[in-house]
């Protein structure tokens, strides 16, 4: 039987709308947070394998992406992702009556991760490619493919599909552009532009603004960590390195890691079967029903 979303609204902290889709009616519940650039359409196949398993699995639009609004102030620090996704976590409580596990890839991971520091919002934590401290490198990479053409756009969703070819060229390059233009907006004057603010990197309380004083935060959050935590590394990720996820086991010796063969840092893109299974896996041992 197909699992089809439902659509639902949250309210972020500066009561901003926070769009998401709902799969499944199970009894424990998941929250999916998206990396930087990408859309709830990014855990479509992940939210339907939890909910095939009875969970309630509840994928959002961070702010300033997909159809989540967009910040007049420009407020996209971390430290906005992160009481954001505390709220979620409290509300989802309220609505299913169960905290749910947080499961964030990238900017999701981190925002979950922060949220932790300030409330026990959630029953797990899974890190998806994501630790308090990553490689510069591969970060630089992501961030200058998203502001490449963050103000110019595209003429065509195929131009920006050869752009994402290059960028992910161990990817088989989908036959249609479906998936891509979930990711996309066309503007009035023709060209295509992507479905999230540029001010993400380049405004004035962008994503990246707080520095070596967000990795130190972020490194205490995870030394106090009590709830069942897991961080999926793409086994060919040049963001989450071995040493990466050996200093982040240092920090929480309690968590779990497993690493995906053959994934990039869009672990649940490149290997979405290895990944389920890792997670569900996790929770499904791990997380009291």
């Amino acid at each position: 039987m197909s699992i089809e979303p439902r659509r639902v609204h949250f309210t972020g902290v500066e009561g901003n709308n926070i769009e998401g889709d709902i799969y499944g009616r199970g009894a424990r519940t998941a929250l999916l947070l998206h990396g930087g650039g990408q859309t709830r359409h990014a855990w479509r196949a992940t939210a339907k394998r939890l909910a095939d398993r009875g969970f309630t699995a509840i994928a959002v639009d961070q702010r300033g992406h997909g159809s989540s609004a967009w910040i007049d102030s420009g407020a996209y620090a971390l430290a906005d992702y992160g009481r954001d996704a505390a709220s979620l976590g409290r509300q989802i409580e309220q609505l299913f009556g169960a905290r749910p596990a947080a499961i964030g890839a990238s900017l999701g991971g981190l925002a979950s991760l922060y949220a932790l520091g300030q409330d026990v919002c959630f029953s797990a934590l899974v890190l998806v490619d994501i630790a308090p401290r990553v490689e510069p490198k591969g970060v630089a990479q992501v961030r200058d493919f998203m502001r490449a053409r963050a103000t110019e756009g595209f003429v065509s969703i195929d131009e920006a599909a050869e752009m994402v070819a290059a960028y992910l060229p161990h990817r088989t390059k989908p036959r249609s552009t479906d998936g891509l233009r979930k990711n996309l907006n066309q503007h009035s004057d023709g060209r295509w532009y992507w479905h999230w603010d540029p001010r993400f990197w380049d405004g004035p309380r962008s994503v990246n603004a707080a520095g070596d004083t967000l990795h130190d935060h972020l490194e205490k959050i995870a030394r106090g960590l009590t709830v069942p935590t897991l961080l999926v590394r793409g086994g060919s990720s040049d963001i989450v390195s071995v040493e990466s996820a050996e200093a982040f086991r240092k920090l929480a010796p309690q968590a779990q890691i497993i690493d995906v063969s053959g994934a990039s840092h869009m672990v649940a893109g490149d290997k979405n079967d290895a990944f389920a299974d890792a997670i569900l896996g996790f929770l499904e041992h791990r997380v009291a029903s």
